[in-house]
């Protein structure tokens, strides 16, 4: 059995330990929720009074020219490209995930309209991310379109001459569950359908070779593994063979050719400029700066092969600890275990009825009783039917995260089980964010 002193020597070898203290990160708390919100960078604080006292309290307006604000999306989107197999001039973070998804979503249903004017169908995971699927929902009432969801396994049989799109995040949400980008892509591309993928669960986790994979548009968040901070904004991509084809559907001014010159007719900027849309959050951004920054302190450890390789070592040693040490609690796993097939987070399931009303899994209070101990994860429902059930989910971000980490939490899960602390009546309250 793996001891703590075994994780305290993992943590002695590791060439990335040295970034955790690039975070602010409260004592006490081990966190496993940057799947969902990174942690802060330290330099965030210092690089907010800058842009609030400096650059818009000082320079007020003249900072769009001085301060380089004006060209802050596309900078930013330049810095990451490298990391998902982009080039220079290809990607920009703007807007929200859901806003663009809606962008590439649309401008892949006029392409597909005009090349394929017979398929009616987009193609989606059932488990997808809900925004996903109610995004996809209203570009199908928009162009007469299909949703169709289905399981992974069926996702394969389902690339027919009926299907015009589809639209598959690589790392699912609840489960981890990671596709074959390059495989599904080609297999879509064999049947003359369009490939759009989510990379919130992906992006700075896991390896990305978008036009390796020869993908036709993606988009991703980044307040998870980026560190961007709550509500940072997003990034969009489009393949250069597709950029140009469609004006994408939110035609604001920063997405316009000359947004400067002022004219009423609207003419789309080249590239990917024209997915911007209205004036960019410029707070927000700086903030971002400072997530992105440690991504490039990463490139001379090892860069994304150090990151993943460590993070597999992590979901390793969380999976092994639990299966050791927290038997006979009705725990199972719903992460794959192959490492090709895994992000980098571990979901556990519970047996239904073990909750305190013999009825749900008890799993959201598990999870509960941990944060109260400093032990960050969340829960996602599930939605009743037995296919996708209650995740206690845990995510393992190796930038600051470390293997003495996973030991203790571990230890805390097992420890909330066999004393039944979980049963608490305040663990059991059901918050507003699960």
């Amino acid at each position: 059995m793996t001891s703590l002193q075994d994780c305290l020597a993992l943590d002695a070898q590791d060439p990335l330990r040295a970034l955790r203290t690039q975070f602010t990160l409260p004592e006490g708390v081990i966190y496993l929720d940057g799947n969902s919100l990174g942690a802060s960078p330290r330099a965030a604080a210092t690089r907010v009074a800058e842009v609030v006292q400096q650059e818009w309290g000082q320079g007020l307006i003249r900072s769009w020219n001085d301060a380089g604000w004006i060209s802050l999306p596309q900078r930013l989107g330049d810095q990451f490209a490298p990391w998902l197999g982009a080039g220079a001039g290809e990607l920009v973070f703007t807007d929200t995930a859901s806003i663009n998804l809606y962008k590439v979503l649309t401008a892949a249903a006029r392409i597909a309209r005009e090349d394929a004017p017979t398929r009616k169908r987009i193609i989606s995971e059932r488990s997808n991310f809900p925004t996903d699927l109610y995004i996809a929902q209203s570009v199908c009432q928009e162009f007469g379109l299909e949703l169709v969801l289905l399981e992974p396994e069926e996702i394969a049989g389902a690339l027919t001459e009926e299907v015009a799109i589809s639209m598959l995040t690589h790392v699912n949400y609840r489960t981890g569950a990671m596709h074959d980008m390059a495989a599904v892509t080609a297999a879509a591309h064999a049947r003359g359908i369009l490939c759009v993928w989510d990379l919130c669960h992906s992006a700075g986790a896991v390896p990305v070779d978008l036009k390796g994979a020869d993908a036709d548009f993606a988009i991703g968040c980044s307040y998870k593994y980026l560190n961007g901070g709550p509500g940072a904004p997003a990034f969009v991509w489009a393949h250069p063979r597709l950029v140009d084809r469609f004006w994408q559907p939110l035609t604001g001014w920063f997405g316009h050719a000359e947004p400067f010159r002022f004219v009423p007719d609207y003419h789309p900027a080249q590239g990917i400029q024209r997915y911007l849309c209205g004036t960019q959050p410029m707070v927000s951004l700086s903030v971002l700066q400072c997530g992105l920054d440690v991504f490039t302190a990463v490139e001379p450890l090892g860069g994304m092969a150090a990151l993943r390789k460590k993070s597999l070592a992590l979901t390793d040693l969380f999976i092994a600890l639990v299966e050791e040490r927290c038997q006979g609690h009705g725990l199972g796993l719903a992460t794959p275990r192959a490492h090709a097939q895994r992000g980098s987070q571990v979901c556990l399931t519970r047996e239904e009825g073990m909750g305190v009303d013999g009825k749900d899994s008890g799993a959201y209070a598990i999870v509960q009783a941990l944060i109260a101990r400093g032990v960050i994860g969340d829960f996602r429902k599930g939605d009743g039917t037995g296919l996708h059930k209650d995740i206690l989910r845990f995510g393992f971000t190796p930038l600051y995260v470390g293997f003495e980490d996973v030991w203790h939490a571990v230890e805390h899960l097992r420890q909330v089980l066999e004393s039944g602390e979980w049963r608490r009546p305040e663990f059991n309250r059901i918050n507003a964010v699960t």
